[in-house]
């Protein structure tokens, strides 16, 4: 064996080594950091998820585990003292639901595990691969490739074939752009992107350009920041009787007519799993990425109508959820 392999083992075993101390150490109550970048009361699926999912284990809360519950207001700024608060805390492990609070985190622990979804880990930089993500991260990907966003376009059109510009309101820039342009122009469609990634204002800089645009139709990507500021989306679609797709199921109760996405709230019972892996010792890096398989088009008929949209029957039919 080369010396520079068996440094490498080396470094790889002492790592592993380190994970199995650390799950040795945790003190009961494990305490979980978890780090959202919005208000409290902006999301509820990915705590109400891992919650049950740890329950499908047999954790119980209070007596296994305590979740130490930290947010930013949508304040990036806010995060790094969050984290160094629960790093005060010695907490077992990260939860991390978007990209903004993984990309923090990783700036600021490179051995504190992190259980992270994100649109897609690995063209983000997270994860060095699928099969084995290296280092402190792991969790799962929630819209890997661009199909979904085509799907969102796809549905749109399909809904309301009358339209013919689109606004695509995103945190992430021209994601998959070329793909996007390609399908819309054979649903024959003009599709603009307009960006907000950080605070609430940048969102109402976003939706007063979409004003100004005009658009026949609204698509909202999959995003923490967007979901936490969802009610000011909402209200803006329905004050513009704007037909709208959105990437992801908490939009819906809140008044959303239309949206495709995979459910949060099974992703992090799903993922309660790499937390019960990692507090006995698993090493994250070993663990691989999932991807998102299923999802799910939910149909707000009463905002529908409420705005004055029309939902086709055939529409209604394909749905996996109807509110009436």
């Amino acid at each position: 064996m080369r010396r520079r392999e068996f440094v490498g083992l080396l470094g790889g075993m002492a790592t592993t080594w380190s994970y199995a101390v650390r799950a040795q150490q945790v003190i009961r109550p494990a305490r979980l950091g978890y780090i959202w970048i919005g208000a409290k009361d902006s999301e509820y699926s990915t705590r109400d998820g891992l919650r049950q999912g740890l329950r499908d284990l047999g954790y119980v809360d209070g007596r296994d585990y305590v979740l130490e519950e930290r947010y930013a207001d949508s304040v990036p700024e806010r995060l790094p003292g969050i984290i160094a608060e629960l790093q005060q805390l010695q907490v077992a492990l990260f939860l991390s639901p978007g990209v903004q609070v993984t990309r923090a985190l990783i700036a600021h622990t490179s051995t504190i595990p992190i259980i992270a979804t994100t649109p897609d880990l690995l063209a983000s930089g997270f994860v060095s691969s699928l099969t084995r993500p290296g280092g402190n991260v792991t969790g799962m990907s929630l819209t890997a490739g661009p199909t979904l966003a085509e799907k969102w376009l796809e549905i749109l059109k399909e809904t309301f074939p009358g339209i013919a510009t689109v606004a695509i309101l995103t945190a992430s820039g021209a994601v998959y752009l070329d793909r996007i342009q390609a399908v819309a122009g054979t649903l024959g469609l003009q599709v603009r992107y307009f960006t907000a990634q950080d605070d609430p204002k940048e969102i109402d800089r976003a939706l007063s350009d979409i004003s100004a645009m005009r658009p026949d139709g609204l698509i909202v990507e999959s995003d923490a920041n967007l979901v936490s500021n969802r009610t000011k989306i909402i209200e803006f679609a329905a004050r513009h009787r704007l037909p709208t797709v959105y990437g992801n199921l908490d939009y819906i109760p809140d008044g959303g007519v239309m949206a495709y996405f995979t459910s949060i709230f099974e992703t992090w019972r799903r993922l309660a799993t790499y937390v019960d892996r990692v507090l006995k010792g698993a090493n994250p890096g070993d663990l691989p990425i999932e991807q998102a398989v299923r999802f799910e088009l939910v149909v707000n008929l009463r905002a529908a109508k409420a705005i004055g949209l029309t939902i086709s029957e055939s529409m209604l039919l394909r749905a996996d959820k109807v509110i009436e």
